[in-house]
């Protein structure tokens, strides 16, 4: 057992089917003016034509609504908070997908402070330091994806030619409360869900074989891989509105947010770092549609240096198709084959998109592999292997 490790810690969670309904009281332990951002209409509703704006304003909550689609960047997180900045906001909801909890975690956190929140990005701000003050936070998310509904950094971009993709991060910017009910990612278009659910499976599987992994983040990644494992396919075609469905991934999410926080993450991820800031490709896709070729290039290297600590990732990797198959007593190699064709089948059941849809060509493999990073990942991942798993997904 790793004796010595640390854990971040997670914001009080309410996870109930119809939970929204215990929204206004939530929102009222910070206070009765609130800063609503939510992507779209499809947003603000529940079971059925419930409406969450009604919800709150029938409890007496002050609501200033904003509606926000897309991945954050740094200018919108400067413009929400111009606007609203001295106006007497006394909590912050966010509901929507990953991208909408990350708009809501940074405007939280810059309302309290001047200037821009760009001068506290890791890597391309000005090294400025963020006090940590924030207003209160609460995350409501409705897709099964990012699991930022449960981590202390917001990602945020700037798309282009010299684009990025970078984190605010701060232990006080863990949400207050994260509010999880499976109903309200029903509805969800499938292409939506799809990338959500491999985004999701991807952190789950990078964190459990990860160099930083520790014996709780390999519990929980365990334990989200069977739920995730009998649970995505289904929610992208036939039981899509199968709710016991539904609250598998979204406390799948929820794990790989936490595993994430604590043990980091793979080559997968750093691909979707420095892909997502040249180019305008969902998060989710970028992850999904690399997933297979990244873990097949582990596995490789993991073979061929067969050290102690290869070996372990093997294993690992052996378990993590034994468990997404829903079979506990296999060997770790015929784990390895069943890894290998799920993640597989996966991605082309799930049509995941190559990157060429987006533009991405031959051309820029190289300006994308000076900016990636393996991050965490096991094995050997030099630059010819990242180039491989590139070019495979072109």
């Amino acid at each position: 057992m790793q004796k010595h490790f640390s854990f971040a810690r997670t914001p009080e969670l309410l996870f109930e089917q119809g939970g929204i309904r215990e929204l206004p009281g939530l929102v009222r332990r910070f206070g009765e003016r609130v800063l609503l951002i939510a992507a779209s209409h499809c947003h603000e509703r529940f079971n059925n034509g419930g409406d969450i704006r009604r919800l709150l304003n029938e409890a007496h909550i002050e609501i200033e609504l904003l509606r926000h689609s897309g991945e954050p960047s740094p200018e919108t997180v400067d413009t929400i908070t111009a606007a609203w900045r001295g106006h007497g906001i006394e909590c912050v909801v966010a509901v929507g997908g990953g991208s909408v909890v990350d708009t809501g975690k940074a405007v939280s956190a810059m309302l309290p402070l001047e200037g821009s929140v760009f001068d506290y990005l890791e890597g391309v701000g000005s090294g400025a330091v963020h006090p940590g003050a924030k207003i209160p936070f609460i995350a409501v998310p409705t897709t099964a994806g990012t699991g930022s509904e449960a981590t202390k950094n917001a990602v945020l971009s700037r798309i282009g030619k010299d684009g990025f993709k970078k984190s605010l991060r701060h232990e006080n910017f863990v949400p207050e409360l994260a509010l999880i009910d499976p109903e309200l990612t029903l509805g969800g278009p499938p292409a939506v869900t799809a990338a959500s659910g491999m985004d999701m499976l991807s952190q789950l599987i990078e964190s459990y074989i990860s160099t930083k992994a520790n014996p709780m983040t390999d519990t929980l990644a365990e334990n989200g891989m069977v739920h995730a494992g009998r649970s995505l396919l289904a929610v992208c075609s036939d039981r899509a509105d199968d709710i016991e469905r539904r609250a598998d991934m979204a406390y799948a999410a929820w794990l790989s947010g936490i595993c994430l926080a604590n043990a980091g993450l793979g080559v997968v991820h750093g691909f979707a770092s420095s892909i997502g800031g040249f180019f305008d490709i969902p998060h989710g896709v970028i992850c999904g549609t690399l997933l297979h070729a990244s873990l097949r290039e582990t596995a490789i290297s993991c073979i061929e240096r067969g050290g102690k600590n290869d070996r372990t990732a093997l294993k690992k990797l052996g378990r993590t198709g034994s468990l997404l198959a829903g079979k506990e007593n296999t060997d770790h190699r015929s784990g390895l084959e069943m890894l290998d064709h799920l993640i597989e089948e996966l991605t082309e059941t799930l049509a995941l998109p190559r990157l060429g849809v987006f533009g991405v060509s031959e051309k820029d493999v190289e300006r994308i592999l000076d900016v990636t990073s393996p991050k965490n990942n096991p094995g050997e991942i030099s630059r010819n292997r990242m180039r491989r798993i590139l070019v495979s997904r072109l």
